[in-house]
């Protein structure tokens, strides 16, 4: 007899098992599609170079993306296109905060005013983040951008090796940046 209820108890967990996995397939299935979906116009290849003010919580001055990566020699390196007024960048704040300890990565404000207002904001939120200003979308349209927040990795060379669109986790950003940096 209890080997039959363990039997039958050994069913039905499988039965539910299949259920959920069939729940979780959709659910990457969706993810998938939706990733690469809001990717599909993003740039590949060389990372386009821009030139632009750049506003750290201390200083305004100006700097170009080929500057900034020689300061860098032989590093990975990120990019992460936020704005002031996106909701969704503020959750990504202190992931990026703690991966910038570690990895360079360089702010690029899209539509978030002029560098005067964005000092003010990365010195409101205590963000010691070296951003620049992309006041009109330029920068983030040269990357096939249309929304942030997006966390761009280039490797040593120079290349685009991941682009992401939306919300990044700290790890899923720590994990691009070793790929990138080791392969």
């Amino acid at each position: 007899m209890r080997v039959r209820q363990l039997r039958l108890g050994f069913r039905s967990w499988l039965l539910d098992w299949r259920s959920h996995g069939l729940t979780l397939l959709t659910v990457v299935l969706v993810y998938t599609g939706l990733h690469l979906w809001q990717t599909r116009h993003l740039a590949d290849g060389p990372a386009p170079t821009f030139s632009a003010t750049l506003v750290n919580p201390q200083a305004i001055g100006s700097i170009n993306l080929a500057q900034w990566h020689a300061a860098h020699p032989g590093r990975a390196v990120a990019l992460h296109f936020w704005a002031e007024w996106c909701p969704i960048c503020r959750m990504e704040e202190d992931s990026i905060s703690a991966v910038q300890h570690d990895w360079p990565v360089l702010g690029v404000a899209m539509q978030s005013g002029d560098a005067a207002r964005v000092q003010t904001v990365l010195n409101q939120r205590g963000l010691p983040w070296q951003t620049v200003i992309d006041p009109d979308g330029s920068i983030a349209r040269r990357y096939g951008l249309s929304s942030v927040p997006a966390f761009i990795v280039l490797d040593a060379q120079g290349q685009i090796r991941f682009a992401e669109v939306g919300y990044t986790s700290e790890i899923g950003m720590r994990l691009r940046l070793w790929w990138a940096q080791t392969f």
